[in-house]
Protein backbone atom coordinates (compact mmCIF):
# COMPACT_ATOMS: atom_id res chain seq x y z
CA UNK A 1 0.00 0.00 0.00
CA UNK A 2 1.56 3.48 -0.95
CA UNK A 3 2.23 5.51 1.79
CA UNK A 4 -0.09 8.49 3.06
CA UNK A 5 2.18 11.50 2.68
CA UNK A 6 0.53 14.58 3.45
CA UNK A 7 -1.08 14.95 6.80
CA UNK A 8 -3.43 17.95 7.90
CA UNK A 9 -5.78 16.76 10.77
CA UNK A 10 -3.31 15.13 12.92
CA UNK A 11 -3.64 11.46 13.53
CA UNK A 12 -6.45 11.42 15.87
CA UNK A 13 -3.91 10.55 18.67
CA UNK A 14 -4.70 13.50 21.24
CA UNK A 15 -5.46 11.48 23.93
CA UNK A 16 -2.41 9.94 23.79
CA UNK A 17 -0.51 13.11 24.17
CA UNK A 18 -2.76 14.86 26.58
CA UNK A 19 -0.70 14.24 29.63
CA UNK A 20 2.01 15.70 28.23
CA UNK A 21 0.60 18.94 27.06
CA UNK A 22 -1.21 19.30 30.27
CA UNK A 23 2.43 18.44 31.99
CA UNK A 24 4.17 21.06 29.62
CA UNK A 25 1.52 23.58 29.34
CA UNK A 26 -1.70 23.23 32.06
CA UNK A 27 -0.78 25.69 35.39
CA UNK A 28 -3.09 25.15 38.31
CA UNK A 29 -2.20 28.77 39.45
CA UNK A 30 -3.93 30.29 36.20
CA UNK A 31 -6.71 27.52 36.50
CA UNK A 32 -7.39 28.97 39.98
CA UNK A 33 -7.27 32.21 39.44
CA UNK A 34 -10.08 32.06 36.24
CA UNK A 35 -12.57 30.39 38.44
CA UNK A 36 -11.77 33.54 40.65
CA UNK A 37 -13.22 36.03 38.05
CA UNK A 38 -9.68 36.53 36.55
CA UNK A 39 -8.73 38.84 39.74
CA UNK A 40 -6.36 37.18 42.39
CA UNK A 41 -6.03 39.61 45.56
CA UNK A 42 -3.40 39.31 48.97
CA UNK A 43 -1.96 42.02 51.29
CA UNK A 44 -1.50 44.43 49.14
CA UNK A 45 -1.02 42.72 45.98
CA UNK A 46 -4.09 42.66 43.35
CA UNK A 47 -3.47 40.30 39.94
CA UNK A 48 -5.53 40.73 37.07
CA UNK A 49 -5.82 38.83 34.34
CA UNK A 50 -7.75 40.01 30.90
CA UNK A 51 -10.27 37.71 29.85
CA UNK A 52 -8.73 36.62 26.73
CA UNK A 53 -5.13 35.62 26.59
CA UNK A 54 -2.67 32.71 26.09
CA UNK A 55 -3.07 30.04 23.79
CA UNK A 56 -4.92 30.29 20.52
CA UNK A 57 -7.10 27.63 18.95
CA UNK A 58 -4.70 27.53 16.15
CA UNK A 59 -1.68 27.43 18.25
CA UNK A 60 -2.91 24.67 20.29
CA UNK A 61 -4.04 22.76 17.17
CA UNK A 62 -0.12 23.37 16.25
CA UNK A 63 1.37 22.06 19.77
CA UNK A 64 -1.11 18.99 19.65
CA UNK A 65 -0.48 18.24 15.93
CA UNK A 66 3.10 17.98 16.57
CA UNK A 67 3.15 15.63 20.17
CA UNK A 68 1.23 13.55 17.89
CA UNK A 69 3.60 13.33 15.00
CA UNK A 70 6.52 12.18 17.09
CA UNK A 71 3.99 9.21 19.06
CA UNK A 72 3.17 8.22 15.26
CA UNK A 73 6.39 8.36 14.40
CA UNK A 74 8.54 7.24 17.19
CA UNK A 75 11.56 6.12 15.11
CA UNK A 76 11.58 8.39 12.57
CA UNK A 77 13.48 11.36 12.00
CA UNK A 78 11.26 14.63 12.17
CA UNK A 79 11.79 17.92 10.83
CA UNK A 80 10.25 21.22 11.02
CA UNK A 81 10.46 24.18 8.49
CA UNK A 82 11.15 27.30 11.13
CA UNK A 83 9.73 28.02 14.87
CA UNK A 84 6.45 26.19 15.08
CA UNK A 85 5.51 29.07 17.20
CA UNK A 86 7.17 32.21 18.27
CA UNK A 87 7.86 31.19 22.26
CA UNK A 88 11.38 30.18 22.68
CA UNK A 89 9.99 27.41 25.32
CA UNK A 90 7.78 25.49 23.28
CA UNK A 91 10.34 25.62 20.23
CA UNK A 92 13.01 23.84 22.53
CA UNK A 93 10.76 21.19 23.97
CA UNK A 94 10.15 20.69 20.42
CA UNK A 95 13.91 20.17 20.06
CA UNK A 96 14.29 17.78 23.59
CA UNK A 97 11.34 15.70 21.55
CA UNK A 98 14.07 15.07 19.24
CA UNK A 99 12.46 17.23 16.23
CA UNK A 100 14.72 18.94 14.23
CA UNK A 101 14.96 22.52 12.93
CA UNK A 102 15.66 23.38 9.36
CA UNK A 103 16.17 26.90 10.19
CA UNK A 104 15.73 29.71 13.01
CA UNK A 105 14.98 33.13 12.90
CA UNK A 106 13.03 34.71 10.01
CA UNK A 107 15.27 33.48 6.96
CA UNK A 108 13.77 30.37 6.51
CA UNK A 109 15.48 26.94 5.37
CA UNK A 110 18.59 27.41 3.15
CA UNK A 111 18.42 24.89 0.07
CA UNK A 112 21.22 22.85 1.57
CA UNK A 113 18.93 22.07 4.39
CA UNK A 114 15.94 20.71 1.71
CA UNK A 115 18.57 18.35 0.06
CA UNK A 116 19.29 16.30 3.45
CA UNK A 117 16.30 15.04 3.37
CA UNK A 118 14.86 11.77 2.40
CA UNK A 119 11.33 9.75 1.71
CA UNK A 120 11.12 8.32 5.31
CA UNK A 121 11.77 11.72 6.72
CA UNK A 122 8.40 13.68 8.27
CA UNK A 123 8.72 17.59 8.21
CA UNK A 124 6.12 19.69 10.33
CA UNK A 125 4.51 22.68 8.71
CA UNK A 126 4.35 25.78 11.14
CA UNK A 127 0.84 27.37 12.42
CA UNK A 128 2.44 30.18 10.31
CA UNK A 129 1.91 27.94 6.89
CA UNK A 130 4.98 27.22 4.58
CA UNK A 131 6.24 29.51 1.37
CA UNK A 132 4.32 27.39 -2.35
CA UNK A 133 8.25 26.94 -3.19
CA UNK A 134 8.68 25.16 0.15
CA UNK A 135 6.02 22.68 -0.01
CA UNK A 136 6.87 22.09 -3.91
CA UNK A 137 10.48 21.03 -2.71
CA UNK A 138 8.74 18.88 0.17
CA UNK A 139 7.11 16.89 -2.60
CA UNK A 140 9.37 16.40 -4.60
CA UNK A 141 11.48 14.82 -1.89
CA UNK A 142 8.65 12.85 -0.85
CA UNK A 143 8.51 13.48 2.63
CA UNK A 144 5.65 13.42 5.03
CA UNK A 145 4.50 16.28 5.42
CA UNK A 146 2.40 17.24 8.95
CA UNK A 147 0.43 20.79 8.03
CA UNK A 148 -0.33 22.57 11.14
CA UNK A 149 -0.91 26.14 9.01
CA UNK A 150 -3.59 27.49 11.06
CA UNK A 151 -7.47 28.34 9.71
CA UNK A 152 -7.32 31.92 10.02
CA UNK A 153 -4.22 32.11 7.74
CA UNK A 154 -5.56 29.96 5.49
CA UNK A 155 -8.26 32.33 5.05
CA UNK A 156 -6.19 34.92 4.40
CA UNK A 157 -4.46 32.28 1.69
CA UNK A 158 -8.02 32.12 -0.14
CA UNK A 159 -8.53 35.65 -0.23
CA UNK A 160 -5.30 36.94 -2.26
CA UNK A 161 -5.68 33.64 -4.48
CA UNK A 162 -8.93 34.81 -5.19
CA UNK A 163 -7.54 38.44 -6.02
CA UNK A 164 -4.64 37.15 -8.01
CA UNK A 165 -7.13 34.98 -10.27
CA UNK A 166 -9.09 38.10 -10.51
CA UNK A 167 -6.04 40.13 -11.68
CA UNK A 168 -5.82 42.61 -8.65
CA UNK A 169 -2.50 42.87 -6.89
CA UNK A 170 -2.45 41.89 -3.02
CA UNK A 171 -1.73 44.48 -0.89
CA UNK A 172 -0.45 42.56 2.33
CA UNK A 173 -0.25 44.43 5.36
CA UNK A 174 2.20 42.66 7.39
CA UNK A 175 5.79 42.48 8.44
CA UNK A 176 7.84 41.53 4.92
CA UNK A 177 10.17 39.31 6.58
CA UNK A 178 7.73 37.46 8.96
CA UNK A 179 7.12 33.63 8.53
CA UNK A 180 3.27 34.36 7.73
CA UNK A 181 3.72 37.38 5.15
CA UNK A 182 5.82 35.32 3.22
CA UNK A 183 3.74 32.55 3.04
CA UNK A 184 0.50 34.28 2.07
CA UNK A 185 2.39 36.65 -0.38
CA UNK A 186 3.67 33.02 -2.51
CA UNK A 187 -0.13 32.16 -2.81
CA UNK A 188 -0.78 34.98 -5.12
CA UNK A 189 0.82 32.26 -7.65
CA UNK A 190 -1.36 29.52 -6.70
CA UNK A 191 -3.87 28.55 -9.45
CA UNK A 192 -3.52 30.46 -12.51
CA UNK A 193 -2.92 33.70 -10.25
CA UNK A 194 -0.82 36.81 -11.30
CA UNK A 195 1.63 36.65 -8.39
CA UNK A 196 1.52 40.03 -7.90
CA UNK A 197 1.80 41.59 -4.42
CA UNK A 198 3.24 44.04 -1.96
CA UNK A 199 3.78 44.08 1.99
CA UNK A 200 3.07 47.39 3.33
CA UNK A 201 4.20 47.71 7.51
CA UNK A 202 2.01 50.46 8.51
CA UNK A 203 0.39 53.74 7.54
CA UNK A 204 3.34 55.66 6.71
CA UNK A 205 3.97 52.89 4.36
CA UNK A 206 0.68 52.93 3.17
CA UNK A 207 1.11 56.82 2.76
CA UNK A 208 4.01 56.11 0.06
CA UNK A 209 1.15 53.87 -2.12
CA UNK A 210 -1.71 56.62 -2.26
CA UNK A 211 0.98 59.07 -2.98
CA UNK A 212 1.94 57.12 -6.40
CA UNK A 213 -1.98 55.98 -6.69
CA UNK A 214 -2.66 59.51 -6.77
CA UNK A 215 0.46 60.99 -8.89
CA UNK A 216 2.55 62.51 -5.97
CA UNK A 217 5.38 59.93 -6.59
CA UNK A 218 7.25 58.27 -9.15
CA UNK A 219 7.50 54.74 -9.95
CA UNK A 220 11.37 54.89 -8.95
CA UNK A 221 10.95 56.73 -5.55
CA UNK A 222 8.39 54.02 -4.68
CA UNK A 223 10.67 51.52 -5.46
CA UNK A 224 13.65 52.68 -3.40
CA UNK A 225 11.09 53.08 -0.43
CA UNK A 226 9.25 49.81 -0.91
CA UNK A 227 11.05 47.35 -2.79
CA UNK A 228 11.91 44.75 -0.29
CA UNK A 229 8.19 44.18 -0.50
CA UNK A 230 7.21 43.76 -3.67
CA UNK A 231 7.27 40.79 -5.75
CA UNK A 232 9.76 40.16 -8.28
CA UNK A 233 8.82 42.41 -11.61
CA UNK A 234 6.75 44.81 -10.23
CA UNK A 235 5.65 47.81 -12.36
CA UNK A 236 4.12 50.55 -9.72
CA UNK A 237 2.21 51.90 -12.91
CA UNK A 238 0.48 48.59 -13.88
CA UNK A 239 0.20 46.64 -10.68
CA UNK A 240 -1.11 49.31 -8.59
CA UNK A 241 -4.69 50.18 -10.89
CA UNK A 242 -6.64 46.83 -9.22
CA UNK A 243 -6.12 46.04 -5.46
CA UNK A 244 -7.28 44.17 -2.76
CA UNK A 245 -5.98 44.31 0.62
CA UNK A 246 -5.35 41.43 3.09
CA UNK A 247 -3.37 41.27 5.98
CA UNK A 248 -0.58 39.10 8.62
CA UNK A 249 -3.11 37.88 10.43
CA UNK A 250 -1.55 39.34 13.65
CA UNK A 251 -1.60 42.72 12.96
CA UNK A 252 -3.40 45.21 14.71
CA UNK A 253 -7.04 45.58 13.22
CA UNK A 254 -7.65 49.02 13.69
CA UNK A 255 -4.51 49.79 11.38
CA UNK A 256 -5.22 46.99 8.98
CA UNK A 257 -8.63 48.47 8.31
CA UNK A 258 -7.29 52.15 8.56
CA UNK A 259 -4.54 51.41 5.88
CA UNK A 260 -7.52 49.92 3.53
CA UNK A 261 -9.47 52.94 4.32
CA UNK A 262 -6.71 55.06 3.10
CA UNK A 263 -6.07 52.87 -0.29
CA UNK A 264 -9.87 53.38 -0.62
CA UNK A 265 -9.83 56.62 -0.74
CA UNK A 266 -7.04 57.02 -3.16
CA UNK A 267 -8.82 54.74 -5.40
CA UNK A 268 -11.79 56.81 -5.32
CA UNK A 269 -10.35 60.19 -6.15
CA UNK A 270 -8.22 58.50 -9.05
CA UNK A 271 -11.00 56.66 -10.62
CA UNK A 272 -13.86 57.53 -8.79
CA UNK A 273 -16.79 56.50 -6.56
CA UNK A 274 -18.99 54.80 -9.27
CA UNK A 275 -15.13 53.09 -10.57
CA UNK A 276 -13.86 52.12 -7.24
CA UNK A 277 -15.29 48.26 -6.92
CA UNK A 278 -12.98 47.93 -10.22
CA UNK A 279 -10.45 48.95 -8.37
CA UNK A 280 -10.57 48.59 -4.79
CA UNK A 281 -11.51 44.92 -3.03
CA UNK A 282 -11.39 44.68 0.79
CA UNK A 283 -12.21 41.98 2.93
CA UNK A 284 -11.36 41.15 7.29
CA UNK A 285 -8.91 38.94 7.75
CA UNK A 286 -7.89 39.55 11.04
CA UNK A 287 -7.97 36.54 13.30
CA UNK A 288 -10.53 36.59 15.71
CA UNK A 289 -8.38 35.51 18.83
CA UNK A 290 -6.06 37.84 17.85
CA UNK A 291 -8.84 40.82 17.92
CA UNK A 292 -10.13 38.71 20.81
CA UNK A 293 -6.95 39.29 22.92
CA UNK A 294 -6.69 43.03 21.81
CA UNK A 295 -10.41 43.40 22.68
CA UNK A 296 -9.37 42.12 26.46
CA UNK A 297 -7.07 43.86 26.65
CA UNK A 298 -8.47 47.05 26.53
CA UNK A 299 -11.33 46.41 28.58
CA UNK A 300 -8.56 45.24 31.27
CA UNK A 301 -6.73 48.54 31.37
CA UNK A 302 -9.81 50.61 31.77
CA UNK A 303 -8.95 48.81 35.58
CA UNK A 304 -6.71 51.30 37.33
CA UNK A 305 -3.46 49.56 37.00
CA UNK A 306 0.03 50.57 38.43
CA UNK A 307 1.96 47.71 36.49
CA UNK A 308 1.27 45.90 33.02
CA UNK A 309 3.22 42.67 31.93
CA UNK A 310 2.19 41.36 28.60
CA UNK A 311 4.23 37.81 28.35
CA UNK A 312 5.00 36.39 24.88
CA UNK A 313 8.04 36.08 22.49
CA UNK A 314 10.45 38.55 21.15
CA UNK A 315 9.72 37.62 18.05
CA UNK A 316 5.57 37.33 18.27
CA UNK A 317 3.72 39.86 16.24
CA UNK A 318 0.38 39.38 17.70
CA UNK A 319 2.41 39.92 21.69
CA UNK A 320 4.50 42.90 20.50
CA UNK A 321 1.46 44.29 19.57
CA UNK A 322 -0.29 43.75 22.94
CA UNK A 323 2.83 44.98 24.12
CA UNK A 324 2.27 48.52 22.34
CA UNK A 325 -0.95 49.06 23.19
CA UNK A 326 0.04 48.49 26.95
CA UNK A 327 2.52 50.94 26.58
CA UNK A 328 0.92 53.41 25.48
CA UNK A 329 -1.83 53.56 28.79
CA UNK A 330 0.22 52.28 31.53
CA UNK A 331 3.67 53.95 32.14
CA UNK A 332 5.21 50.72 33.86
CA UNK A 333 4.82 48.41 31.40
CA UNK A 334 6.85 45.03 30.50
CA UNK A 335 6.76 42.91 27.65
CA UNK A 336 8.39 39.52 28.68
CA UNK A 337 9.45 36.40 27.25
CA UNK A 338 8.90 34.33 30.09
CA UNK A 339 8.03 34.18 33.79
CA UNK A 340 11.72 33.51 34.61
CA UNK A 341 12.63 37.20 33.37
CA UNK A 342 11.00 38.24 36.43
CA UNK A 343 13.83 37.92 39.43
CA UNK A 344 12.86 39.51 42.35
CA UNK A 345 13.50 43.54 41.98
CA UNK A 346 15.17 42.82 38.33
CA UNK A 347 12.92 42.29 35.49
CA UNK A 348 13.85 41.72 31.66
CA UNK A 349 11.96 42.99 29.02
CA UNK A 350 11.73 43.98 25.54
CA UNK A 351 11.22 48.07 24.87
CA UNK A 352 7.31 48.31 23.22
CA UNK A 353 7.21 49.41 19.28
CA UNK A 354 11.36 47.69 18.77
CA UNK A 355 11.25 45.45 15.97
CA UNK A 356 10.34 41.33 15.86
CA UNK A 357 13.83 40.80 15.20
CA UNK A 358 15.54 42.89 17.50
CA UNK A 359 17.13 41.23 20.58
CA UNK A 360 17.37 44.13 22.88
CA UNK A 361 16.50 43.22 26.55
CA UNK A 362 16.37 45.92 29.11
CA UNK A 363 17.38 44.82 32.68
CA UNK A 364 15.59 47.12 35.28
CA UNK A 365 15.59 47.24 38.80
CA UNK A 366 12.67 48.42 41.08
CA UNK A 367 9.96 47.83 38.89
CA UNK A 368 7.73 46.67 41.32
CA UNK A 369 6.45 49.66 43.56
CA UNK A 370 5.95 48.93 47.16
CA UNK A 371 2.79 49.20 48.75
CA UNK A 372 -0.48 48.30 47.30
CA UNK A 373 0.17 47.45 44.06
CA UNK A 374 -2.36 46.63 40.81
CA UNK A 375 -1.21 44.70 38.12
CA UNK A 376 -2.26 43.49 34.96
CA UNK A 377 -1.34 40.55 33.23
CA UNK A 378 -1.46 39.42 29.72
CA UNK A 379 -0.20 36.93 26.97
CA UNK A 380 0.32 36.76 23.47
CA UNK A 381 -0.97 33.23 21.41
CA UNK A 382 1.14 31.45 21.39
CA UNK A 383 2.38 31.49 25.10
CA UNK A 384 1.21 28.55 27.36
CA UNK A 385 -0.74 29.03 31.01
CA UNK A 386 2.89 27.27 32.29
CA UNK A 387 4.55 30.70 31.45
CA UNK A 388 1.81 32.79 32.43
CA UNK A 389 1.66 30.85 35.74
CA UNK A 390 5.49 31.34 36.79
CA UNK A 391 5.48 34.84 36.16
CA UNK A 392 2.31 34.94 38.48
CA UNK A 393 4.87 32.91 41.13
CA UNK A 394 7.88 35.19 40.04
CA UNK A 395 5.65 38.05 41.26
CA UNK A 396 4.14 36.96 44.32
CA UNK A 397 8.22 36.38 45.46
CA UNK A 398 8.90 39.52 44.28
CA UNK A 399 7.09 40.62 46.95
CA UNK A 400 8.21 38.16 49.37
CA UNK A 401 5.45 35.81 48.85
CA UNK A 402 5.10 31.99 48.85
CA UNK A 403 4.38 31.02 45.18
CA UNK A 404 1.31 28.93 46.89
CA UNK A 405 -0.06 31.85 48.15
CA UNK A 406 -2.36 31.61 44.46
CA UNK A 407 -3.70 28.30 45.33
CA UNK A 408 -4.95 28.79 48.88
Amino acid sequence: MTEQKYFRKGFKMRENVQHLLDRDYRSEVVDRIRENGNVFETEGLTIRLADEFGFCYGVDRAVDYAFQTREKFPERRIFITGDMIHNASMNDRLREMGIEFLSTGFEGPPEEAFETLAPDDVVLLPAFGAPVDWVEKLRQKECVVVDTTCGSVLSVWKRVTRYAQKGFTSIIHGKYYHEETKATASQTSRDGGNGKYLIVRNLKETGYVTDFILGNMAADELKEKLGHGMCPGFDPGKDLQRVGVANQTTMLMSETMAVGEELRKAMIERYGAEKVEEHFELFDTICSATQDRQDALFELLENPLDVMIVIGGYNSSNTNNLAIIADERVPRSYHIASGDCIDGEIIHHKPAGTPLDSREEIEERGWLPEGPVRIGLTAGASTPNSQIGLAIGRILEARGLPREAALA
